[in-house]
């Protein structure tokens, strides 16, 4: 019925049925080119979404890898530390009878509130030292608003001692070792297999 239509209106528009056939035709084979384009568009961007997700995934597995490291020379720093520490103190004056690392402070309920690398201690004073793999200005503010959390849960205790503050890095530009003794710091450095204690003319250490 269609096609006989057609034929009858062709001669009036000047069209035949087998041009109008070929108009079909070649509007078929654009929608079809124009889906086989989609398609294509569709099959790369699925393409380029496993690659980013491929991409995502060695980037975690790097940061973890990066991570792992890290905390590996964090461990190492702490060892070259602790077994030096009492006596560099000592001859300064401060005569710590106990060192401790990883020393953990919880709440009532068990939260941590805080973490010390290494705690050292006597009867008069304790000194909590924060030690980075590279030191920044942000690891020193950190530290100090750890030491404030730590006076605070001596209050709470009735530990009355004066608590001390250092930092420690195997990498620390003169600017942020600076940075730590403006905050009243000590700033501990590697010295071939020990440690030295850096302290500036002047330099009096914060009290908490």
């Amino acid at each position: 019925m269609i096609n006989e239509t057609l034929r009858k209106q062709a001669p009036e528009m000047g069209l035949t049925f087998e041009k109008v056939w070929i108009m079909f035709q070649e509007t078929a084979r654009r929608f079809e080119e124009t889906d086989r384009q989609f398609k294509e568009t569709a099959r790369r961007f699925e393409e380029t979404d496993h690659r980013f997700k491929e991409t995502d995934r060695k980037f975690q597995e790097t940061d973890r890898k990066i991570s792992k490291l890290g905390s590996r020379i964090g461990d190492l720093v702490e060892e070259l530390i602790v077994p030096n520490i009492l006596g560099k103190f000592n001859q300064l004056g401060y005569v710590f009878g106990k060192v401790a690392p990883n020393v953990r402070y919880s709440d009532p309920q068990g939260r941590i509130i805080a973490e010390v690398d290494i705690l050292l201690e006597n009867g008069d004073a304790a000194l909590a030292v924060e030690v980075k793999t590279s030191l920044t200005n942000s690891d020193v503010r950190d530290h100090a608003a750890r030491m404030e959390k730590l006076r605070c849960y001596a209050d709470e205790h009735q530990d009355k001692r004066k608590l001390l503050g250092a930092v420690a890095g195997a990498i620390a530009s003169e600017e942020v070792k600076a940075f730590a003794v403006k905050y009243g710091f000590f700033v501990l450095e590697q010295s071939g297999d020990t440690v030295r204690i850096s302290v500036p003319e002047g330099f009096k250490p914060r009290e908490w």
